[in-house]
């Protein structure tokens, strides 16, 4: 079959725009390209690699006319890791280009040209911003390496620094490596299953300063528990807490289903918005706190909540949206699938006097038509569901109760777009649409949507 372009071809092409991943996208004869590291606006030289029917993949060879937003990735190892996607591209420029990602899917998918799609929310400071790190171990040529993984890969980019996370952080993944060599202690060799420390899970909670230092390992028995437990105090003196997970598994997944406490307390408290959150060593919770907080409020500006409103909160993990809501709605329902969430949102609830909220366990598209037909009503439904959307189930109980107003809390901006449309289908009027920052330097973007029937 004959291609536009052919495999090992140099070319010349201009660059149009980003994919969701960061690649540059070239055309050449109609013929897409993605170009890993390239920027809008360049002209570059490529040799082509893989080629498909509807479009191909290239290498970047030489930037003949660099984009005027182009910078130097502030972190020595961007290129290989693959934890940022655009650090090369000033932050005004990533947040103008999360703009039009979001603005593409409303025009695009939803076919809604006229609904505003307001400039991203960006943050002031946008590096050290997360609050929580899960750093492998492992072990290469008889030395222990950590850090992350490369794109698209399980191979451990080993450093001792990265800059969108907490500085106790780093400090923390240093010393184990060092720790390890000297105790004689194995990292664990996802191929071999064999070795003792699987992960470092450091949270850090951005109130109050608490810090939580997670040990997931490979077995229980851990004779050198004590003197990791003293290295871990000499590097963070006012840790909180110190962990173990046990995950005996041959899996990809971080965490087991034991906790153990080896010291301090076993969770750790946070505060959103004048809300405070225990964290657990396995609670879901934002891993961006200040741009958290600013989401949350735009979710409850669109909610115009008067104090009169019953509101559902489907997919309200643990709690957080639901607390918020509470403190500005008559009652708020929050549902969710995950049992663990649900107590967690119970117990914060509890934590914080609110007595409005109420919590059951289950599926949006289950629960929430469960309460309609014992007679509840509601004014507001809030919906935060994972990327692949709402449940079509859950959007057809919306399309037939109909509550007066949605505010639809996305972190896709395809699936956004995809139920947009079918609400408006069904009568619904998409008011705005507000985008927010909450990874700097990655390609992922949220956005919170107001919609009235």
């Amino acid at each position: 079959m004959t291609y536009a372009v052919n495999q090992n071809d140099r070319l010349v092409v201009h660059i149009e725009d980003l994919t969701h991943d960061g690649s540059g996208v070239g055309k050449v004869q109609g013929y897409p390209l993605f170009i890993p590291g390239a920027l809008p606006g360049e002209e570059v030289e490529v040799k082509v690699g893989k080629t498909l029917k509807n479009y191909g993949f290239a290498k970047l060879l030489t930037i003949i006319t660099p984009s005027p937003e182009r910078i130097e990735g502030p972190c020595h190892v961007y290129p290989e890791c693959g934890g940022c996607q655009i650090q090369h591209l000033t932050y005004e420029a990533q947040l103008i280009q999360k703009q039009k990602t979001v603005r593409d899917a409303i025009d695009r998918i939803a076919k809604l040209p006229d609904v505003p799609v307001h400039p991203v929310l960006g943050m002031e400071d946008p590096w050290r911003y997360r609050n929580k790190s899960q750093i492998p171990f492992s072990e290469r040529n008889g030395q222990v390496v950590s850090g992350f993984y490369r794109s698209k890969t399980h191979h451990i980019v080993d450093t001792d620094v990265c800059i969108i996370q907490s500085e106790e952080a780093d400090e923390l993944m240093a010393m184990l490596k060092r720790e390890l060599q000297i105790l004689g202690i194995d990292a664990y060799d996802e191929h071999k299953h064999k070795g003792f420390l699987r992960h470092l899970v450091v949270r850090k909670a951005r109130a109050t300063g608490e810090l939580m230092v997670v040990l997931v390992t490979a077995r229980r028995k851990f004779p050198e528990a004590e003197q990791v437990i003293q290295a871990i105090k000499r590097v963070v003196p006012d840790v909180t807490s110190i962990m173990q997970n046990v995950n005996t598994q041959k899996t990809n997944v971080i965490f087991g289903n034991e906790t153990l406490t080896l010291y301090g307390k076993d969770v750790i408290i946070d505060s959103i918005g004048g809300v405070d959150f225990e964290i657990s060593a396995r609670s879901f919770y934002q891993v961006n706190p200040v741009q958290t907080e600013t989401l949350y409020n735009q979710a409850l500006n669109f909610a115009q909540l008067t104090g009169t409103e019953t509101v559902i909160d489907a997919y309200c993990g643990i709690g957080t949206i639901s607390l918020f809501l509470a403190k500005q709605a008559k009652e708020v329902y929050g549902v969710e699938i995950v049992p663990q969430a649900i107590e967690d949102a119970k117990r914060n609830a509890a934590l914080n006097g609110i007595d409005n909220a109420r919590f059951e366990t289950g599926a949006s598209e289950d629960i929430i038509p469960k309460w309609y037909s014992e007679g509840k009503t509601f004014d507001v439904l809030v919906v935060d569901p994972p990327r692949k959307g709402c449940d079509e189930k859950l959007l057809e109980t919306i399309l037939t109760h109909k509550p007066g107003r949605v505010v639809y809390v996305s972190c896709n901006p395809a699936t956004l777009a995809r139920d947009l449309r079918i609400l408006e289908d069904g009568g619904y009027k998409t008011q705005e649409v507000q985008p927010v920052d909450m990874f700097p330097h990655s390609t992922h973007i949220e956005a919170v949507a107001w919609l009235e029937i």
